[in-house]
């Protein structure tokens, strides 16, 4: 009984812990995304070159969905340490348009 009782409160925890991963990596790329908005709005990106990083916000979404689409849902962690190394590279490509001095 006691392990059963172990067992459900693992299960529980780990079920938990699931749905926290998803919410930092939509987090950070709708943080991404406001910040492409911002730079467009301000004249600091290009239509050009914002369309460019929205593609590569939506290339980062299809990768996640077909890694979750082959694992039952879930995202193992060299799935997760891969998402991390493209949003990283997506922040610096942000960054360095918005301060590449070319304006609409």
């Amino acid at each position: 009984m006691n392990k059963l009782i172990l067992g459900l409160a693992t299960l529980g925890i780990l079920a938990g812990a699931v749905p926290a991963m998803a919410q930092v990596v939509a987090h950070r790329a709708q943080k991404q995304e406001q910040r492409i908005k911002q730079g467009e709005k301000s004249g600091a990106l290009t239509r050009g070159e914002a369309f460019r990083l929205q593609h590569r916000a939506v290339r980062l979404h299809r990768t996640e969905a077909r890694m979750r689409a082959r694992n039952g849902g879930y995202v193992n962690h060299r799935q997760r340490a891969r998402l991390a190394r493209m949003e990283n590279h997506d922040s610096r490509t942000i960054h360095r348009l918005k301060h590449n001095d070319r304006v609409t």
